[in-house]
């Protein structure tokens, strides 16, 4: 389990606020305008033609949005959602079961569909294209295929690794959307309308230095907005300005650009162990002690969107912007490390 401070997954002990900031409309929804300009297109059309959504599937970095995007589909098509995970499906009857339970039109959002096991997906197949499915009854010689008639329904799966989705599974969408990391704009607009609801004072400074220091993601905007009260009613007098963002997120070792210690950590790792790179991802994951997931799926993607480091054929490589946050000079550029060799 990720239990950084800056992890964009959702735990457990954010699962309650996580519901009360979801937006239930787009009007409460910011950013991803691409996502939901063609999402709303696709409603519309359906809508207007009485069928049942296209399969729809999301990818991206935790923490963008994708269950709330599902949420409000479901809402705004008038259907149910139903809402599983590809862990939570382990056998092939546990899709059956969840596949029979459906009517007309619900959209079943399965989070993490990379991780659905490949018997579970054979059942999925028949089921997203021809709204089937085949049952196998009795073993050996004796047993039977039945095709049971599913009434038509919307798979609107999300997933952090797209490619780690199977090319039968992928073709079967269709519609495919990235979510993209929110710029600091759309996260103030975010973080004032999460105060509000939970009836925090802030200043629009303040919630621009939060959203300066959430690393792109609503998730993190929303948990550092939390920080910052605490602070606030510890430390100031209770309302969060930029000082008072600042002051409370620096206390967390949250730098400007949102880094904590493990991002600097891995730069520093590249720099320092391994000239700058180029270096691979497992040797970057045993050098600081971290799981690669964690790395693959938190820290590189971040460091990547800001420029930090970049991916070659033989590893990561940290860029002259990456030195210069740490504070230290890039080598000449015609300098290329030998000393270590990236794995494959």
């Amino acid at each position: 389990m990720d239990e950084r401070t800056v992890t964009p997954k959702l735990v457990e002990t954010e699962k309650k606020l996580d519901q009360n900031l979801r937006p239930k409309d787009w009007d409460g929804f910011f950013g991803q305008e691409v996502v939901k300009q063609n999402i709303q297109i696709l409603i519309e059309a359906a809508q207007k033609r009485e069928e049942a959504l296209d399969h729809i599937l999301l990818y991206g970095p935790p923490g963008l949005g994708k269950t709330t995007l599902a949420n409000i589909i479901a809402h705004k098509m008038s259907v149910s959602l139903k809402i599983t995970s590809g862990p939570a499906v382990e056998r092939a009857g546990d899709l059956a079961a969840i596949l029979t339970n459906l009517r007309a039109d619900d959209i079943l959002f399965i989070d993490e569909i990379h991780r659905l096991g490949r018997v579970v997906e054979e059942i999925l197949y028949p089921a997203m294209e021809d709204y089937a499915l085949d049952i196998v009854i009795g073993k050996g010689p004796s047993a039977r295929n039945i095709r049971l008639k599913l009434p038509r329904f919307t798979v609107l799966g999300a997933t952090t690794r797209l490619d780690m989705l199977a090319s039968p599974l992928r073709d079967r969408f269709g519609a495919i959307f990235r979510l993209e990391f929110y710029t600091p704009e759309e996260l103030q607009k975010i973080v004032v309308r999460s105060a509000k609801i939970l009836d925090i004072p802030i200043e629009a400074t303040g919630a621009l230095e939060i959203a300066h220091r959430s690393r792109g993601t609503a998730r993190i905007a929303n948990r550092w907005l939390k920080r910052a009260r605490d602070y606030a009613q510890v430390r100031a007098d209770g309302v969060i300005t930029e000082a008072v963002s600042k002051d409370a997120l620096s206390l967390l070792n949250i730098d400007k650009l949102g880094l904590d210690d493990l991002d600097r950590q891995v730069l520093l790792s590249i720099i320092e162990k391994f000239n700058g790179g180029p270096v691979g991802l497992n040797t970057i994951s045993a050098s600081v002690n971290e799981e690669i997931n964690t790395i693959m799926d938190v820290v590189e993607p971040y460091l990547l969107q800001l420029g930090f480091i970049n991916r070659t054929p033989r590893g990561r490589v940290v860029t002259t912007r990456g030195y210069n946050h740490l504070g230290l000079t890039a080598p000449d550029a015609s300098f290329q490390p030998t000393l270590f060799e990236a794995e494959a």
